[in-house]
């Protein structure tokens, strides 16, 4: 077969492969199953990283900036962490990580698994959470009147956590999952 398929294309830049008369790709209609949005946007990210990185005066500046976000929030600071505080339980696997926060008269319980959290703030009380970390928004929960909360998304590398009560705004230590 002299440089055709089967369809009678051309496999050396001719019709039928996008490409045209000059050999550059021109407009092709890509079936959804075929173009993955997601990983554009990665790809992009990645060669603007490289190409045009952010200088390191302006990303402290965002950081900075981003802390002043909630500076009415109280942090709340670690007080337990199973994987510090616990003693381990042999043959155990896939044990829960515990976490214990406070910010003054505030207690957050967290049990952190593989599957995503569940836990309750104290003194009971309806209370809206954010779970944050990476560049995307926080994932929004709720708490009900016993103050108990569950999230099944799994948390990965860095995450803290955002209540907002009726009174104010307390914001965890940042972890890693």
């Amino acid at each position: 077969m002299n440089g055709a398929d089967m369809n009678g294309a051309d496999m050396n830049g001719g019709p039928g492969d996008g490409l045209d008369d000059d050999g550059l790709s021109g407009e092709v209609d890509w079936g959804d199953e075929e173009f993955d949005a997601g990983l554009l946007e990665e790809e992009l990210r990645q060669a603007a990283a490289v190409l045009d990185p952010v200088p390191a005066e302006l990303q402290q500046i965002a950081v900075d900036a981003y802390a002043l976000h909630d500076l009415d929030a109280r942090v709340a600071e670690l007080t337990f962490d199973s994987l510090v505080d616990a003693l381990p339980v042999r043959g155990a696997t896939d044990v829960p990580r515990m976490l214990t926060f406070r910010a003054g008269e505030v207690t957050v319980d967290v049990e952190v698994t593989a599957r995503g959290l569940m836990g309750q703030v104290l003194p009971p009380q309806p209370a809206r959470i954010e779970v944050l970390g990476g560049p995307r928004p926080g994932s929004p929960l709720t708490a009900d009147d016993l103050g108990r909360f569950t999230g099944d998304v799994p948390l990965s590398g860095p995450f803290a956590l955002r209540l907002r009560t009726d009174e104010d705004v307390v914001v965890t230590e940042w972890l890693r999952a």
